[in-house]
């Protein structure tokens, strides 16, 4: 029975999509739950599955096209046979691998390309899809709640250090593609708030050896104790920005035309780098959290932006977001606000370096801090104290449970 592909119903803040990738194309065999088209908006990468096994039928809206919420993008026959992507006979031996470990146990195509390129066993995955099936979200899922062994195996390749095989090649090439709309999004984003915002940016440093003797004493107990998750200084530092966000609610605030909003509850935004962009998926409550659930979700939201597999309303919202690029090396930095929030804290790489103390030169690992703020919203000295309020719990963190 022939039915129509539509895409996904968008939130109210998504007017519209395009097209981004076709991963069947017309009279191919697809299976339950297997990934047939990605739509690409101005937030998320949306995923449109098979319904049930069968063919795809035709398809109406073409890669790059623009469709609506619900509009239909092509069709797909129930129950019909087609042309497979690849043969049985031209599969990889991992295939046969995957299907002798997995036994009784049924993956969806997506699923068994997944747990072949990472050197899964099947059988250690929860499946939860319709009569046991292993989908796609449940080896992403897996993935997310586990580190990467296998890394190191293919690292030895050296072509795997080309990231991009269309790259223009010889002297002087030139390659020319169109902004992805998650890219063109960011880039808006950026640009209002840099032009229609009093964006100033205060510095302080903050000496981590406390907070890393913290860790280095408790880590293997906090690990034992919360099923093998790390204790990491995200966590800490989202912890420490709750407790200095409720002494300062102006910079926990946000501006709407001519009226500030203030918040009551703090949802702290933790940028996350992705292949397509930076997204800033959103911790609710974070003053509530444990710092095990705070490291668990950032793990998670990590893991779903490498996958695309973010939703909207993850990333939708937030009160405050903390940006950490000391992970990819950068030692100072002026972040830009996210709005209509009116202040991020950046972090950055820790470095040792010689320290007055008492008198004495001493080398410490020291971080410097930025917060960017709105000075329509956030006056300088609320900003400055703020930083430093986060500056002393780092520095003592017995502050942060005393809320002193």
């Amino acid at each position: 029975m022939s039915t129509e592909i539509k895409a996904p119903t968008f939130p109210e803040s998504v007017a519209d999509g395009t097209i981004a990738t076709w991963h069947k194309q017309a009279g191919e065999h697809v299976a339950r739950d297997e990934l047939i088209v990605d739509i690409e908006t101005d937030k998320v990468v949306l995923e449109v599955v098979a319904p049930d096994d069968g063919i795809i039928e035709s398809i109406v809206k073409n890669e790059g096209e623009i469709v609506l919420s619900g509009e239909v993008i092509g069709k797909f026959l129930a129950g019909a046979t087609g042309t497979t992507a690849s043969s049985a006979s031209d599969a990889p031996t991992a295939t046969n691998e995957v299907a002798a470990a997995a036994d009784d146990l049924i993956l969806s195509p997506a699923a068994k390309k997944m747990v072949q390129e990472n050197n899964l066993n099947p059988n250690d995955i929860t499946a939860t899809g319709k009569d046991g099936r292993l989908t796609k979200e449940d080896v992403v899922n897996h993935l997310a709640a586990k580190p990467a062994v296998s890394a190191p195996a293919k690292s030895v390749v050296a072509p795997a250090l080309v990231t991009d095989p269309d790259a223009p090649q010889g002297a002087r090439a030139e390659k020319r593609v169109p902004m992805t709309r998650l890219r063109a999004s960011i880039a808006r984003r950026l640009l209002d708030a840099s032009q229609n915002t009093a964006m100033l940016t205060t510095f302080n440093e903050v000496n981590m050896k406390p907070l890393m003797d913290l860790r280095k004493q408790y880590k293997e107990i906090f690990q034992k104790k919360h099923d093998g998750t790390k204790l990491g200084f995200m966590s800490l530092f989202v912890k420490a920005s709750a407790e200095a966000l409720k002494r300062f609610p102006a910079v926990n605030a946000s501006i709407d035309g001519d009226e500030m909003v203030y918040h009551g509850y703090q949802d702290i935004g933790v940028a996350v780098s992705s292949e397509k962009g930076l997204v800033v998926p959103i911790l609710r409550d974070a003053d509530g959290m444990s710092l095990a659930k705070i490291e668990n979700s950032i793990k998670e939201f990590g893991g779903k932006a490498k996958s695309g597999k973010l939703s909207i309303e993850e990333i939708t919202g937030g009160t405050f977001t903390i940006s950490n690029g000391g992970v990819f090396g950068s030692l100072m930095s002026t972040p830009i606000l996210n709005p209509p929030q009116t202040a991020i804290l950046g972090m950055h790489k820790i470095q040792e370096r010689p320290m007055a103390v008492d008198g004495e030169v001493v080398i410490l690992p020291m971080m410097y801090l930025a917060l960017s703020y709105d000075h329509r919203m956030i006056d300088g000295k609320e900003a400055v104290q703020f930083l430093v309020a986060i500056k002393e719990m780092i520095e003592d963190p017995a502050r942060i449970l005393l809320e002193i």
